[in-house]
Formats: structure tokens, C-alpha cells, sequence
């Protein structure tokens, strides 16, 4: 088990505990997650650190508390604006008249019938470059195929000249043993 640490806090530490609490706010995190992350960094125990927030840092970043709270609720604002305009993009919006039929306003419409040929010209596009990249990839594997041929012809051919060359060094053993008995019943 850890040995966690119980001597006086220091500026840095402090701030370390600051800043990470103030992340966890603005993240819409929980106060003792960022209790947690600082006391493993810190070897202290939660508790500690909670403590620490609680008794005498958190007096220091009053506003700083508040800057991330406000934070948070812009980054929650911009996360449901682009959810609901992700909604919105597709289907065509339709109001009401005053006799409560549905109508549909032309400029809509027109939004609507552009962002739909922009999609059909993206897609020709992407069309073509995956035609040219499927023209690409069957020339790479004709030289593929071509080059595999062509080493296996030089492997064959290099195996033929081992072959060949296991051949000589023998005959030339068997000469050596010759005449180096010639040798011996002439001497």
C-alpha cells in the first residue's frame, strides 16, 4: 500500500489542486473525481484533498469557480445547438398558417434542394477519386503479381547455381583425394 503523505501543503500543490478541480467543474466532472486525480499525483488521500478544497483553497478561487461553472454551461449551450442543427439539416422545416395548414417556406425549399446537390456532387467526387485509386491498386497488384513471378524465376535460377556449385566443390574433393594419393604411391 502506498504511503500517502501528511506534511504541510505547499503553494504548488495547492494550485495543482486548484486547477484540477476547476477543470473538473468546467468539464461537468464531480469534485471527487478531481479529489481522486490529484491525490494519486500528490500521494495524498482523497479525503485530503477534499479537505484541503473545502477548508482553504476553495475561499481563493471564488471566481474562478464561477468562470467554470459559466463555462460549463456554454460548452452544454454549444453541445445542444449543434445536436439540434444536426436535426434540423436534414428534413425540410415546415411552419403552420394562420389556418393551421402546414406550409412550407420557398427559401427552405431552395436550402434544402442546394444542400442536397452539394451532397450529390460530394459524393460524384468521391466517386471518382475511388474510381482512380481502384485503377491504382489493380496496377499495383499486375506489379505485384509480376514481380512475385519474376522472384520465383530467381529463386529457381539461384537454387539451379547452388546446385551446380555443391556439384564442383565435390568433384574438386574427389580430385584433391586423387591426386593426393598419387602422391603417396609415388613417394
Amino acid at each position: 500500500m502506498p504511503i500517502t503523505r501528511q506534511d504541510a501543503w505547499t503553494q504548488d500543490e495547492d494550485l495543482l489542486l486548484a486547477e484540477t478541480v476547476l477543470r473538473h467543474i468546467k468539464e461537468g466532472g464531480t469534485q471527487l473525481k478531481a479529489f481522486e486525480e490529484v491525490g494519486k499525483r500528490l500521494s495524498r488521500t482523497s479525503a485530503a484533498c477534499g479537505f484541503r478544497w473545502n477548508s482553504f483553497v476553495r475561499k481563493q478561487y471564488t471566481s474562478g469557480i464561477e468562470l467554470a461553472k459559466k463555462q460549463r454551461k456554454e460548452l452544454k449551450k454549444q453541445s445542444k445547438k449543434i445536436e439540434s442543427s444536426e436535426e434540423m439539416s436534414s428534413p425540410i422545416a415546415t411552419s403552420f398558417d394562420s389556418k393551421g395548414k402546414e406550409s412550407i417556406d420557398i427559401v427552405t425549399v431552395k436550402g434544402f434542394i442546394d444542400k442536397l446537390y452539394a451532397k450529390v456532387e460530394k459524393s460524384q467526387s468521391q466517386a471518382d477519386t475511388i474510381a482512380k485509386y481502384e485503377g491504382r491498386i489493380n496496377e499495383l497488384e499486375a506489379t505485384v503479381s509480376q514481380l512475385t513471378a519474376e522472384r520465383e524465376k530467381l529463386s529457381s535460377h539461384l537454387q539451379a547455381i547452388e546446385n551446380d556449385h555443391r556439384a564442383l566443390l565435390g568433384i574438386m574433393e574427389r580430385a584433391k583425394k586423387i591426386v593426393g594419393g598419387k602422391d603417396d604411391q609415388t613417394g
